[in-house]
């Protein structure tokens, strides 16, 4: 395929499964109206979370219908544009170091895309790309390969890896799976304090929902991220391989 004079744009063509849509609302409402339960009760704990929780549901389906309508990825022979819901970026051929599909973290579920596309820079840094993955093309490292080849006379330099930017996205890897392992412990950490809490309600002791269920599980995440993080930039970890033209 020649670049020359051609446009390629990627939107979202096929709808995420509806058990997607429909587990989201169940769960959205649950929340909602567990915290208004409570909140009627009179636990003075829970009278900030139906409003918050309300504000955070409405954030989401705003959020939800910007990425559907809005959000694009446009490859031109000048470059890369990538429209997200709120504002647009464009790379020039000659500041893109190289793109890559790869592999979405373990326990993400069949309820989101396995293969995602991220562009990188020269400084390591790395940027989704929305609508080249595995939702919404056949094939999306085939369709990345095409785009790499056919880009190559508009760039002013090969597609080749240099160990100094290696090293810069490997670090960036590292940082990303110790706040993702951080995410992780601190799920884990308010499902021990919501048994704590109801502990102690049957045991008619002083309950502390907002420290027990929010302060606890939010420091012990960021304790977790930080020494993983500390960790791995001395033994990096392995990563999932990154697929790309070079």
């Amino acid at each position: 395929m020649d670049m020359g004079g051609e446009t390629r744009e990627y939107r979202r063509r096929r709808r995420p499964p509806g058990a997607h849509l429909l587990l989201l609302g169940v769960l959205m409402m649950n929340g909602l109206l567990q915290t208004g339960r409570l909140s009627a009760e009179g636990d003075r704990g829970f009278r900030w979370a139906p409003p918050v929780l309300a504000l955070l549901m409405a954030a989401a389906l705003v959020r939800i219908g910007l990425e559907r309508y809005r959000t694009y990825t446009r490859v031109t022979t000048a470059g890369i544009t990538k429209q997200g819901p709120l504002r647009a970026r464009t790379w020039a051929w000659s500041e893109v170091y190289d793109i890559r599909v790869e592999p979405v973290p373990r326990g993400s579920g069949r309820m989101a895309p396995q293969w995602l596309t991220y562009l990188y820079d020269f400084q390591g840094r790395r940027f989704l790309l929305p609508h080249l993955d595995d939702w919404q093309l056949d094939d999306p490292y085939a369709e990345v390969a095409e785009l790499s080849l056919a880009a190559a006379p508009q760039r002013s330099l090969a597609w080749e890896r240099r160990p100094d930017v290696e090293e810069r996205i490997l670090r960036g890897a590292a940082r990303r799976k110790a706040w993702l392992w951080g995410s992780y412990g601190a799920v884990a950490m308010m499902v021990v304090m919501i048994v704590v809490s109801l502990g102690l309600v049957l045991a008619e002791r002083p309950d502390h929902p907002l420290l027990l269920m929010v302060g606890v599980p939010v420091a012990s995440g960021v304790v977790l991220g930080a020494v993983l993080q500390w960790y791995w930039s001395i033994r990096p970890p392995r990563t999932g391989v990154a697929q790309g033209p070079n």
